[in-house]
């Protein structure tokens, strides 16, 4: 149904002002930033295609920007908008994280990671440095692979700890594939990286895994 057709009181931007954000489906609240819809398919309808493509919030969120470009219906002005959104969510998060220590806010982490891997076509190996407080230092992406492998160079992610005064990290990847669960080579290249990095007194905390949809901390697991 056209938005103009629905009752005032169900129109997204009604709903969200007299009841609240969380009241509004995710189509909605994508319907509020995309505000029109193409020919033969209302601004709803639209959003709702955009979701499902994506594989909902969590994928277009973490989706590259070229990926964007591919969504039918999503002109110029409508890609840009929600690339500001993704990037206020990412500096929005960065700021938590550099402001307090990350295991304060484990939830935080996660989908801070979430937004920087969950829409990758491709495996991406990425690294938190944090300070003596467990505080982030910076968020480097140190390795790119295929759809379903990188290949990670120890000293390579030790040069970088050493040149940010790093005294912890936490080491991410995600699974294109969609599946969370870390693989048996995942728990190998883990133990490899702590023993490489605690060589130089820099402690391995975490070691997340993104999903589609789903984030899995090898800590919470018990598999450091």
């Amino acid at each position: 149904m056209p938005m103009k057709d629905l009752p005032a009181d169900q129109r997204p931007r009604e709903k969200l002002l007299v009841r609240g954000a969380a009241t509004l489906a995710d189509a909605e609240l994508l319907a509020l930033l995309l505000r029109t819809g193409t020919a033969g398919t209302g601004v709803l309808a639209l959003a709702q295609q955009v979701l499902d493509r994506c594989g909902g919030f969590a994928g277009l969120l973490g989706a590259h920007p070229s990926r964007l470009l591919g969504l039918k219906g999503l002109g110029p002005a409508k890609q840009a908008e929600l690339l500001a959104v993704m990037e206020m969510a990412r500096r929005a998060l960065t700021q938590q994280l550099q402001a307090a220590p990350v295991f304060d806010s484990p939830g935080s982490v996660k989908d801070y990671l979430a937004l920087n891997l969950g829409g990758r076509e491709r495996e991406v190996f990425s690294v938190l440095f944090l300070d003596a407080q467990h505080r982030l230092l910076q968020l480097e992406e140190l390795f790119q692979g295929t759809l379903t492998q990188t290949s990670v160079y120890p000293r390579e992610v030790v040069k970088r700890a050493l040149a940010l005064n790093a005294a912890a990290v936490v080491l991410a990847h995600n699974h294109p594939s969609g599946a969370a669960e870390p693989s048996r080579a995942d728990e190998f290249l883990t133990q490899t990286l702590r023993s490489a990095l605690g060589l130089v007194d820099v402690r391995v905390l975490d070691h997340v895994i993104v999903g589609r949809g789903h984030v899995v901390s090898m800590a919470e697991r018990g598999l450091l």
